[in-house]
């Protein structure tokens, strides 16, 4: 897909990976709605953006993915601004094993439901003109992170959700490819506070650390790059992209009807 007058929504837009993959959806031509929590910080980054890269490309919309009405909300007006939806990033996401019930409803229902709104408009049985959407999973969505259970399930959960969308997309005509983007150790906010948020796991915050000195730690630019990648090779949909300092893997999955 050729980026260049498309229209993005990306929801966690306004900090680390979510205001990577806005830059560089912008740089590369397309319009993007910023959907965040964060008025302050998402409408400042909107001003910055349509100055580096065109007035009108940025529109922030202030948006809770816990909320069908704000996201349903947001992607009409996303619509009415840019006049359509080719992808969409659902990347909102907190890692905090204290509020497991809030982590799944944000990591996951977030997902999913962003997924069924976005579907209503670019479901080409709907009269929509298909598209993309990547949904952000983790490392933890195929191999567990010992220290925090409740991330890994629902970041597992991400990418059998975005597996299964993308196999009944392709057998029903939908028209939208689905892939996940499964990062590992990123220099976000998530990361620097993540000792603190392993609730009842605390006591294994030693064994997270050096789990995360034997990766190593991305740059949010880095996994903005897969990203691309994942919207740009339109031959990729059900995929599971792992990405680390050290490079990049494409899941292979047991099949289970071999």
């Amino acid at each position: 897909m050729a980026l260049n007058g498309k229209t993005a929504v990306v929801t966690g837009a306004a900090m680390g990976i979510g205001k990577a993959i806005t830059e560089s959806l912008l740089q590369n031509g397309a319009k993007v709605a910023l959907l965040d929590v964060n008025k302050t910080t998402g409408e400042a980054l909107m001003e910055t953006l349509n100055q580096q890269c065109g007035a009108g490309k940025a529109l922030f919309l202030k948006c809770d993915v816990e909320s069908d009405e704000q996201i349903k909300a947001a992607f009409q007006k996303t619509m009415e601004t840019f006049g359509g939806i080719d992808i969409v990033s659902n990347n909102a996401g907190i890692l905090n094993e204290t509020a497991w019930e809030k982590t799944v409803s944000i990591n996951l229902m977030g997902s999913i439901r962003g997924t069924y709104v976005a579907l209503e408009h670019m479901n080409k049985l709907n009269g929509g003109q298909g598209g993309v959407i990547i949904n952000t999973a983790s490392m933890a969505g195929v191999g567990p992170l010992l220290s925090c259970p409740v991330y890994t399930a629902t970041k597992s959960g991400v990418v059998g959700f975005t597996r299964a969308m993308a196999a009944a997309s392709q057998a029903s005509g939908y028209g939208i490819r689905f892939n996940a983007l499964c990062p590992g150790f990123v220099q976000t906010d998530l990361l620097s506070d993540v000792t603190k948020k392993l609730g009842q796991f605390s006591h294994l915050a030693d064994a997270a650390q050096q789990l995360i000195d034997t990766i190593g730690i991305l740059s949010v630019s880095e996994v903005a790059e897969c990203f691309l990648e994942l919207v740009k090779d339109e031959t990729k949909n059900g995929e599971a992209l792992v990405v680390f300092p050290k490079g990049k893997t494409y899941i292979n999955f047991p099949s289970l009807t071999q």
